[in-house]
């Protein structure tokens, strides 16, 4: 049922205020991120290789939101950074939620490693699986691009890699619902140990 004087319009999102604000969407440099880390003792980092669809980053920021995800990592090339769509699929997580995209992401994820945080990618070629692996501690949990996966240079710098059980005929999930699907099992593995 349409409310009158609306016909044929959109329905604006409630979430989203003030529409398409640049300031909003500048990411934030690399020192910051060094920064925001070295403040937190146990950070759970979320890094997206060359994801491009921004229905998919904005599903997982939304996610990562909610996981209560320290910050989101993403290279400058070949990804999509924070649009008016990935805004408005977030529902307000892409102005909340530390993001950042660094010029080189090998050298980002090795310096990480350096402050401590071990860095744990998703694959097929996992040796463990998500349920087998410990998710708690300072970690980043490197999700691959729509399609390709992770390129060679970031599955080098991975500490492990671990892969989600598939049951049916589908090889993979969805990189947004495979993000969640992680992210909710390292929440979980977390709120266990502090019990």
């Amino acid at each position: 049922m349409r409310r009158k004087n609306r016909e044929g319009g959109a329905r604006e999102n409630k979430h989203v205020k003030g529409g398409s604000d640049h300031a909003r969407s500048q990411a934030r440099s690399e020192e910051d991120l060094y920064e925001l880390i070295s403040r937190q003792s146990e950070p759970l980092l979320l890094i997206l290789d060359c994801v491009q669809d921004p229905h998919n980053l904005g599903a997982i920021l939304r996610t990562a939101d909610g996981a209560g995800v320290t910050a989101v990592v993403t290279p400058k090339d070949k990804s999509v950074g924070v649009t008016d769509t990935v805004r408005r699929v977030s529902v307000g997580a892409a102005d909340r939620i530390p993001f950042f995209r660094v010029t080189n992401l090998s050298r980002s994820m090795n310096k990480l490693k350096e402050l401590g945080v071990w860095m744990v990618g998703t694959s097929d070629l996992g040796q463990g699986t998500l349920y087998e692996t410990s998710l708690t501690g300072p970690m980043a949990i490197v999700m691959g691009a729509e399609g390709s996966g992770m390129r060679r240079l970031t599955e080098d710098n991975c500490d492990f890699l671990i892969k989600i059980p598939m049951a049916g005929k589908v090889e993979c999930l969805n990189v947004s619902v495979a993000t969640g699907v992680c992210l909710y099992e390292a929440v979980r593995q977390r709120t266990k140990k502090e019990e």
